[in-house]
């Protein structure tokens, strides 16, 4: 006697494909009874009006605005020069704490109010806590370290 070729998994597959087809098809019919109630034309339309708000009327071609191609820039915009570079180098700063057994400190800078972490190897002169010091900035492991540190 001959075995079937029809295994359970692939009878319950065909099932599950067949059900599916018709859940498909019923969602159809309830979309298009629905439609022929409301009287609805199924999703409305949105437009994009010329200060970039939606709306249910189509934009006034008269205000679209046109853009030449020469005038779009691509890159960068220069930089304008100014007579005072907010990046100076040399920067002035506090001593908030400075423990000189283990040569290390902080140093908040007068004028953004940021703490620097700062090292005996980046210090010139000897500095305690409370001295006023001009510092430059350097990119450290863990953020900006404060570099050839003297007393004002």
């Amino acid at each position: 006697m001959a075995k079937s070729q029809q295994t359970f998994s692939k009878s319950e597959k065909e099932k599950k494909r067949l059900k599916k087809r018709e859940d498909k098809r019923k969602k159809m019919e309830a979309r298009k009874l629905e439609k022929e109630e409301n009287g609805s034309e199924g999703i409305p339309m949105a437009y994009v009006d010329h200060n970039g708000n939606l709306t249910d009327t189509p934009p006034d071609p008269a205000m679209k605005v046109k853009v030449k191609a020469k005038n779009i820039v691509l890159g960068v915009p220069t930089k304008e020069e100014s007579d005072e570079d907010p990046f100076d180098p040399i920067r002035t700063g506090k001593v908030s704490f400075y423990d000189s057994s283990k040569g290390f400190g902080f140093i908040i800078d007068t004028e953004t109010n940021e703490k620097h972490f700062t090292h005996v190897s980046g210090i010139i002169d000897e500095i305690i806590e409370n001295d006023k010091v001009t510092f430059e900035l350097e990119k450290g492991q863990r953020g900006m370290n404060a570099v050839r540190v003297k007393k004002v």
